[in-house]
């Protein structure tokens, strides 16, 4: 299990832990939840959530990825939480094969630290976390929102996204299949009612805002637009935000992907960018290939195992 914390900043720090429900004790895991709850009720102006993690459910704290990101005034002062993300793992199939997505879940950031680049952080960086801890495979990712920022940002940062006004968006045969059985089998990880329904052309979600989200629901003009007019155009074409719909947008990381993010938050001026960089194209030319002809009991994309477990 993983549970680190670092510095991430001047004056932060940032939590990343996986499965906390059973890598923590119950009482590090309620202060973990009351931290999030803390953040939720300055960004939702006291309304509360009633579903997934924050809601006290209990499967979603064994299959989640929590993120938290910390304030410290002084090196060794208190910490004051003031964002996370709860990145959920999602149990589906694929080519009669079992997987996983991860669906980017919940991001919250505190008013009085926006502004930071912090959604940057709470979403790729532990995304490419669990890229690079499941040895580098392609991983599909899953996003639900009506924010055109959120929509922009997926968009551009992870492979093969679907819906996007980007032109090479493309509704694959694999998207198709994951939208519907993550909509069939998981849709109280984000808040979305059993009479939602499901545009399975456009990957619309429907009068979405009705299984316990109900606050986080949005006027196209409260939503935060992105620096890229398309997107905000796209959002507002798409969705009805008076009935409360949302994209539901299904994409990858991979080796392209995770280089894409590093670029992007450590620039390859940068000493942290570079040595990212060097790692991953390491991993892309020598350690990959070595990985993947040493794991013969396990599949790698269209590549079957060697040797089949009775």
């Amino acid at each position: 299990m993983i549970n680190l914390t670092w510095r991430s900043g001047r004056s932060m720090w940032t939590r990343i832990v996986v499965r906390p429900g059973m890598a923590l004790t119950a009482d590090q895991t309620t202060a973990l939840v009351a931290d999030m709850r803390a953040i939720a009720s300055l960004t939702l102006k006291g309304e509360d959530l009633e579903y997934g993690v924050l809601g006290g459910d209990a499967d979603r704290l064994n299959n989640c990825v929590i993120t938290v990101v910390y304030q410290s005034e002084k090196p060794k002062g208190p910490r004051r939480p003031v964002a996370f993300n709860v990145l959920s793992l999602l149990d589906v199939e694929l080519a009669n094969r079992p997987t996983q997505v991860m669906h980017l879940g919940l991001v919250m950031v505190d008013p009085t630290a926006r502004g930071r680049g912090l959604s940057a952080t709470l979403y790729g960086l532990t995304c490419v976390l669990m890229f690079l801890t499941g040895q580098g495979r392609p991983m599909w990712i899953s996003n639900v929102t009506q924010v055109p920022a959120v929509a922009g940002m997926v968009a551009e940062t992870f492979s093969n996204v679907f819906p996007s006004p980007r032109p090479d968006a493309r509704r694959s045969f694999e998207h198709l299949s994951l939208g519907r059985q993550i909509m069939a089998r998981h849709r109280a990880a984000f808040g979305v009612g059993e009479d939602a329904g499901f545009d399975e052309g456009r990957f619309v979600i429907t009068n979405a805002y009705t299984g316990g989200s109900d606050a986080l629901k949005k006027s196209f003009a409260e939503a935060t637009p992105h620096r890229q007019q398309k997107y905000n155009d796209f959002c507002q074409q798409q969705l009805d935000y008076d009935r409360g719909d949302d994209l539901i947008q299904i994409g990858r990381i991979d080796m392209a992907a995770a280089g894409q993010y590093l670029r992007k938050v450590a620039p390859p001026t940068t000493a942290v960018g570079l040595t990212g960089l060097v790692l991953l194209m390491g991993a892309r030319m020598a350690l990959l290939p070595v990985i993947h002809w040493l794991s013969p009991n396990r599949a790698w994309g269209v590549l079957r195992p060697a040797k089949m477990s009775r």
